[in-house]
């Protein structure tokens, strides 16, 4: 198995937890491959001295938001100054702007809205195809089927639609299944719940935050 950890020291993960529910599956995955995970409530905390943030998935949009009000300007600022960062589902969903799920802002480093599925069959739980890959990470895990558990897609602006990075489609809405900033990731779909192949997307993303310390 390869490990992201280097002799010096082990790859710091800060999972932000917004106090909605179990995170074991997720922060399994991450300590599976060889970083040290803490798990922080507080989000200015969660933003300092690590190497890389993770948004978890489970949860609503506005007790999340409200969640990470306090320190919301320092996430932002700390993502866009560089910190590598995996949104996934809510956690993704939490880069944009704000969401028709709840009151609340998101990050915002992403611009767009979060919106309902256009869908008669909602919500979409299970296996779906991830279309129109363009990020090397995705390719490199060879997730091209994923497993989601959602209500609510993420709708960039058209100035952000170049950040999309893979599309999938449910019950013929399009949506995006993954966007990709400079350091900052989110995926719809949970890659630790989509078996070897996700597993093996969150050993890419670990492996590129640990490749960005060594070069820092």
């Amino acid at each position: 198995m390869t490990h992201v950890a280097e002799s010096r020291a082990p790859l710091r993960v800060t999972v932000f937890d917004y106090g909605a529910g179990n995170l074991h599956s997720l922060v399994k995955a991450v300590e599976t491959v060889g970083a040290v995970v803490h798990v922080e409530t507080d989000p200015i905390r969660a933003v300092r001295d690590t190497d890389a943030l993770i948004l978890p998935g489970v949860g609503a949009f506005a007790p999340a938001a409200e969640r990470l009000a306090p320190g919301r300007e320092a996430m932002g600022d700390a993502l866009l100054s560089g910190l590598p960062a995996l949104g996934i589902c809510l956690g993704m969903q939490l880069l944009f702007d704000g969401s028709d799920e709840g009151p609340g802002r998101g990050i915002g480093v992403l611009e767009g809205r979060v919106t309902k599925l256009h869908a008669t069959q909602i919500p979409q739980i299970g296996w779906n195809r991830l279309e129109a890959i363009t990020d090397p990470l995705l390719v490199a895990s060879h997730l091209e089927v994923a497993y989601y558990a959602n209500s609510f897609v993420c709708r960039p602006t058209a100035d952000h639609l170049p950040f999309v990075s893979a599309w999938s489609e449910h019950d013929g809405d399009r949506f995006p299944a993954s966007v990709r900033r400079g350091n900052i990731i989110g995926t719809q779909f949970h890659p630790e719940k989509s078996s070897a192949p996700g597993v093996a997307f969150v050993r890419e993303f670990l492996q590129f935050a640990a490749s960005l310390r060594s070069a820092s």
